[in-house]
């Protein structure tokens, strides 16, 4: 079986997550940002998969799943708040919704 580095795996996920810190600073729709948070999410999903693989354990492969059962949730969640957002501006752009602004 062929078996990668780990600094491999760390790089690509560096990389994922870089790309979604850059999507969630320079975008402004609410699904984009929301996309990017996720990746970055992923991103450290794959930095636990590849400690725990490279370490031996499983213990962060299987904090790994409670970490997608919790995405998965707050996913929900966050698809939920956008829905209500677009429903009562009739915008999903973050710059023109100041609901929480005084």
């Amino acid at each position: 079986m062929l078996t990668l580095p780990i600094e491999y795996y760390l790089t690509l996920s560096a990389v994922i997550f870089i790309i979604g810190i850059i999507g969630v600073l320079t975008r402004r729709n609410a699904i984009i940002i929301f996309m990017c948070i996720e990746l970055m999410l992923n991103s450290v999903n794959l930095t636990l998969v590849a400690f725990s693989q490279h370490m031996g354990d499983m213990a962060g492969q299987i904090m790994v799943l409670l970490v997608m059962t919790v995405a998965a949730a707050e996913a929900a969640v966050g698809l939920a708040i956008v829905l209500a957002l677009f429903r009562n501006k009739q915008t999903v752009y973050v710059d023109e919704v100041n609901v929480l602004k005084w």
